[in-house]
C-alpha cells in the first residue's frame, strides 16, 4: 500500500503497521496464506458430504432389506424392533393387539432375576391377560389357562411357557399371513424395493 502522498487516507493505516514489529507481521501473512488455502478447498466439504450421504444410504439398504426379510418368517418379524412395531399397528386395526402385548410381556418376564419380581410379575401378567374376563384377555385354551394358574404358586421364569407358545401359534398361523397380505405392509414392501433397484441402477 503506497503512502508517499500527503494527506493519504492510508497514511495512519502504515503509520500504526509500522509499529509492529517485522515478525508479527510475518505471521500474520503467514496465517492469512493458510487460511485462504483451507477456504478454497470445496473438496474437502464435498468428502464429508459424501461421508454422510453414504452412511444414510447403508441405513436405507439395511432397513430395506429387513422390511424384504419380514415375509420370509415370523421369527424374522419378531426379530426385528421395526417389524415388532408395524405388526402392533396392524394388530390394533384387527383389535388383537392383545396376543402381541402379552408374547412381549413373556419375553421381557423371562429377563427377570429376581425371585420377588418374578411372583409380582407373574401374577400382573396373568391378570391382566390370562385369568377369564382379563382386562386383556388373550385367546388360549382353558387348559393352558389351568396350567398357567397352576405355575404361579412357584412361579419359574418358565411359568408362561405353553400360553405364550399357543399364542404364537395363533399370530403365526392367522394374524401373519394377514399382514403380510396387509396395503401397508404391501406399500412398505414396494417402497423397499424401489429404493433396492434405485440403488443398483445407481451402482
Amino acid at each position: 500500500m503506497s503512502c508517499w502522498m500527503p494527506g493519504c487516507p492510508a497514511l495512519g493505516v502504515c503509520q500504526g503497521l509500522a509499529a509492529f514489529p517485522i515478525a508479527c507481521l510475518e505471521r500474520a501473512k503467514d496465517l492469512k496464506t493458510r487460511l485462504g488455502i483451507l477456504l478454497h478447498k470445496p473438496e474437502l466439504g464435498h468428502r464429508i458430504g459424501t461421508s454422510s450421504k453414504l452412511q444414510l444410504g447403508s441405513r436405507q439398504r439395511d432397513s430395506s432389506r429387513e422390511v424384504l426379510e419380514w415375509r420370509e418368517s415370523f421369527d424374522q418379524l419378531l426379530k426385528s424392533k421395526s417389524g415388532v412395531t408395524a405388526f402392533h399397528t396392524f394388530l390394533k386395526t384387527e383389535f388383537s393387539e392383545e396376543n402381541l402385548d402379552f408374547w412381549l410381556a413373556c419375553e421381557d418376564f423371562k429377563k427377570t432375576r429376581s425371585k420377588t419380581k418374578l411372583a409380582s410379575k407373574a401374577n400382573r401378567i396373568f391378570e391382566e391377560f390370562v385369568q377369564n374376563e382379563a382386562p386383556r384377555e388373550v385367546n388360549i385354551d382353558h387348559e393352558t389357562r389351568e396350567i398357567t394358574r397352576k405355575n404361579l404358586s412357584g412361579a419359574t421364569s418358565a411359568c408362561f411357557n405353553e400360553a405364550q407358545a399357543k399364542t404364537r401359534t395363533l399370530m403365526e398361523k392367522d394374524s401373519y399371513p394377514r399382514f403380510l397380505k396387509s396395503a401397508s405392509y404391501q406399500d412398505m414392501t414396494k417402497q423397499a424395493t424401489s429404493r433396492g433397484i434405485s440403488k443398483r441402477s445407481h451402482t
